[in-house]
């Protein structure tokens, strides 16, 4: 599973040899972006989270931390919030954490 971020509005994401792209659209990024806080190991762990067009799950969800060390994407599968994508290593409760956080 590979995440590349190819621009600042387009990411791509390669999950069992299946070529997945998401897409934000300039115009609507301010809706779509809200702050999250994660739990990290040495504490909360800030950033960005942005709703992406997601050809293959009806929602996807994007963070990225302030300092840009951690992605994680998360989408609906079944009616189960999934980590698909993101650095490693990572907290498994934090699909689950930001699943909570989208309003």
């Amino acid at each position: 599973m590979v995440l590349m971020r190819i621009s600042k509005y387009k990411t791509i994401n390669v999950k069992h040899n299946a070529l997945i792209c998401c897409y934000t659209t300039n115009e609507n990024i301010m809706e779509k972006e809200f702050d999250v806080i994660l739990t990290g190991s040495d504490g909360p762990v800030e950033g960005i989270a942005k709703r992406l067009d997601h050809s293959a799950y009806d929602e996807a969800y994007e963070f990225i931390s302030t300092d840009e060390t951690i992605h994680l994407l998360i989408a609906k599968e079944h009616g189960n919030w999934i980590r698909v994508a993101g650095t490693d290593p990572y907290f498994s409760g934090w699909a689950d954490e930001l699943a909570d956080q989208i309003k």
